[in-house]
């Protein structure tokens, strides 16, 4: 069973183990309760809003003092593109972003005439024209009424320019904000000025549109980086809240700079014991302006799927991080019998493991080891990774000295290097606990691609996104199941339905009740249906039937699902899912305990670079990057935007080269041959 971990009043568990005194204890049970934002003051006085206004609810109340750009962040927007009388605002703000979005659809500019804390007058840039607004704040509150409105124009048409003093980051940024609601879009700048220049017919540079979307993005992310680290705590609080039993680890350092931070939902809690006991460990480096690295531990499910573990982020990859991360998942899932770890060969993860999990057997990914052999050999053969992987997938020992003695032959000082690794490490045949399928850590790797376009977000953000993708995959795994009859996992009924096809050619001679001896072509294979082996390795360590025992089955009266581990079964399938990831209300309804909320912290001292920040990583050694193909040309090197191969026009196979790579289109003297003739007689 899953050792589940005590209820904790604090954001840091108690650990005998630790000795730093920057270990910062929050906590939060508490029977006071202040707003989710210092920027939001609880609403108590009664507005006089007209009868034909009901969208206004109280408890999104602001506070009368003029909001930073920060505002939107923390509550929500009244901002509209239509405006008349009585209308109500939640604040100027947001009035006066309206009124520019309405300048800009319109083509007219205004200018500010008279504005304080209580009341403003906004009129047409032209003196002499008619159109003006007036409104007030409403006592008691941050909200603004529009108590005077007179839409009509009599300006001058020169006033009316192609470029409007309206159009400002933070307006325009609320006009694209929709178009970023998926946070891994790459919208880019000049994606901003094609939109404004569509829809306003305004001309944007592209430093202005740059930060149109920057401010936009502010909005969507919970704030800029700073701010964001500031609401972490409240953030976590809440999502304690909505999903009891998940444990969050929370660590600053000095000057309450953030240190770590461990998050591991409860569903992944209760689903863990129905999945297998290999976990793949691995960090990558996070993108936004404070850096980084996301650790995280993953596992397979029944049907061969990532099962998210937990979630750690850190300053960087050394010893005191994947220490401190290592003993956290410990506290939480304990240390099982049989426990497996497969990972790189990082020297911090090594030096974590046995300091953290001596008993567990530290696998190592195969395909990371044969990127250190490619480059500790110099050589990227296809005849070097063809033996390599076979070797490590081989499943008898038997197979597997004759694969490696092959691999010798084509590496002479890969049989050294190997050893001196560990044939344990490596190889399935050599693993003294069971594997099952599981040599490498691309588990791993495919949850890193599925965070790869959030990982530039702040820290709040980042974590909310690892929420929302964990709450429907468990979401999506749990319906897919209802909808499969089979008793075991798809996966393993495609395995066996293979395995079946190969089995219908072999032949089987009978020794006793429990012993067989299966002729496959000219070998033989002998299956101890008692303890559930085979000559061949595959039955008992991958703990499914393999071809020769499914011949057993179809000659005797076993059952082939009742030779398969449980932790194929549906049934296990739908256990590791059964638990809910709670969603989080909206930021304007959290309720927080005082202590909480009064909790802030500062980012981490980190030394950001200056220019652009590095998005694409880094090849690991000894890894070969893989080269895109033109969809045009279909040649590798380049893709269709920057083919300069000539393109086919006709069948007759006249060609034409884009004009960016023609010469013969930099000039008045241009030669173009079409593929059709021109009749120019009438001309």
């Amino acid at each position: 069973m899953v050792a589940t971990p005590q209820q904790s009043s604090s954001f840091v568990a108690a650990n005998p183990l630790e000795d730093s005194p920057y270990v910062t204890t929050t906590p939060l049970q508490s029977s006071h309760y202040v707003a989710a934002s210092p920027l939001v003051e609880p609403y108590t006085n009664v507005l006089p809003i007209p009868h034909n206004v009901s969208h206004i609810d109280d408890n999104d109340a602001g506070s009368g003092d003029e909001k930073s750009r920060s505002e939107g962040v923390y509550g929500a927007s009244s901002i509209s593109d239509e405006i008349e009388k009585y209308k109500i605002f939640k604040s100027k703000k947001d009035l006066t972003t309206s009124l520019s979005i309405i300048s800009m659809r319109e083509k007219f500019q205004f200018k500010t005439f008279k504005s304080n804390s209580h009341f403003t007058i906004i009129r047409c840039l032209d003196t002499s024209c008619s159109w003006r607004v007036r409104a007030k704040r409403l006592e008691g509150s941050g909200y603004w009424m529009v108590t005077k409105y007179e839409k009509k124009h009599t300006c001058a048409t020169d006033f009316k320019k192609v470029r409007y003093r309206q159009a400002t980051s933070w307006v325009v940024g609320e006009c694209v904000k929709k178009r970023l609601i998926n946070l891994g879009r790459g919208f880019k700048p000049r994606h901003v000025i094609d939109d404004m220049k569509r829809k306003f017919g305004v001309d944007t540079s592209y430093s202005v549109a740059w930060r149109e979307r920057e401010y936009a993005y502010e909005n969507l992310r919970l704030g800029t980086p700073e701010q964001s680290y500031s609401l972490l705590p409240r953030y976590l609080h809440m999502l304690r809240e909505t999903n009891p039993g998940t444990v969050v680890n929370l660590k600053v350092g000095e000057q309450d700079r953030f240190k770590y931070l461990f998050i591991v939902f409860d569903a992944s809690i209760k689903g863990f014991q129905y999945c297998r006991h290999v976990v793949s460990i691995d960090a990558t480096h996070m993108k936004g302006k404070y850096q980084g690295v996301l650790f995280m531990a993953v596992c397979h499910d029944a049907n061969q799927q990532i099962f998210p573990l937990a979630f750690g982020i850190g300053d960087s990859e050394n010893d005191a991080a994947w220490t401190w991360f290592l003993r956290r998942i410990k506290d939480v899932f304990g240390e099982r019998p049989g426990h497996v770890i497969v990972s790189d060969r990082h020297r911090s993860i090594n030096n974590a493991v046995k300091e953290v999990f001596p008993n567990a057997f530290h696998g190592i990914c195969m395909y990371h080891l044969l990127n250190n052999l490619k480059n500790k050999f110099k050589t990227k053969t296809k005849e070097l990774e063809q033996h390599y992987i076979q070797t490590a997938k081989a499943y008898n020992l038997q197979e597997f000295y004759v694969l490696f003695y092959t691999l010798y032959c084509v590496v002479p000082g890969a049989k050294e290097y190997l050893e001196r690794v560990g044939l344990d490490r490596w190889t399935r045949s050599h693993s003294p606990t069971r594997r099952y399928n599981i040599m490498t850590t691309n588990i791993y790797e495919s949850m890193n691609a599925a965070l790869v376009k959030v990982r530039e977000l702040p820290i709040t953000a980042f974590v909310n996104e690892i929420r929302l993708l964990c709450q429907r995959w468990f979401f999506e795994r749990r319906n897919k199941e209802k909808d499969f009859t089979s008793k075991m996992s798809k996966d393993v009924e495609k395995k066996l339905e293979k395995r079946r096809d190969r089995a219908q050619i072999m032949d089987i001679r009978y020794a006793d009740e429990y012993n067989f001896d299966v002729i496959d072509g000219d070998q033989n294979f002998c299956v101890d249906m008692a303890v559930w082996t085979c000559t061949c390795g595959k039955f008992q360590l991958d703990q499914l039937p393999c071809e020769h025992a499914l011949v057993v089955v179809r000659k005797s009266a076993y059952e082939a699902y009742d030779l398969c581990s449980p932790f194929y079964s549906r049934e296990y399938w739908y256990e590791s899912y059964s638990g809910v990831i709670s969603p989080l209300p909206h930021i304007t309804s959290w309720c927080i305990p005082e202590d909480v909320s009064s909790f802030k912290i500062m980012p981490p001292d980190v030394r950001t670079s200056v220019g652009r920040r590095r998005k694409r990583r880094i090849p690991s050694v000894g890894e070969e990057q893989s080269q895109p193909k033109c969809s045009c040309c279909k040649e590798s090197g380049h893709n269709r935007a920057t083919c300069q191969n000539p393109i086919t026009l006709h069948p007759s196979g006249q060609t034409f080269t884009p004009c960016s790579t023609n010469p013969s289109f930099q000039g008045a003297s241009s030669s173009y041959h079409l593929p059709f003739s021109i009749d120019d007689s009438n001309s």
